[in-house]
């Protein structure tokens, strides 16, 4: 019992707990968001006030296509918040911290006056300008 009680008390249990509630609270905030502003809004240049309302129906079944878009739409803008303020930031910041590609030690020689690596075919150093005899 008291190492279940230890998983369930590690750091990364507890901050998933915290990410599933917060998941779930803005899921309902961005369900009534589409619900109540932006299906108004988009009912209003549509004549169909209210998507939720839409619907047909085959041998007594009913088909709520109104429910659906109102999911899809909620979806996609759960969707672009996720991407804008969490994918998009983390790509930035791992390809700022990227380590740079490693070079082929053959195709690399060092300045004589710096002793930094220029490619050997260079003829002039990069790093301190000075003109180098090209490697053969």
């Amino acid at each position: 019992m008291s190492g279940f009680r230890k998983f369930l008390l590690q750091g990364n249990v507890v901050d998933l707990a915290i990410a599933v509630v917060i998941g779930v609270a803005f899921g309902a905030v961005v369900t009534a968001l589409v619900k109540d502003i932006i299906t108004p809004i988009i009912g209003a240049f549509g004549g169909l006030p209210d998507f939720s309302a839409w619907s047909f129906a085959i041998n007594g079944s009913k088909f709520l296509i109104g429910d659906f878009i109102n999911a899809l739409i909620s979806f996609v803008v759960i969707a672009a918040v996720v991407y804008f303020l969490v994918v998009l930031p983390v790509q930035r910041l791992m390809e700022r911290y990227k380590p740079a590609p490693a070079v082929a030690p053959e195709t690399v020689r060092e300045c004589p006056y710096c002793l930094s690596k220029i490619p050997k075919a260079a003829s002039r150093c990069a790093f301190c300008t000075a003109e180098v005899k090209p490697a053969a």
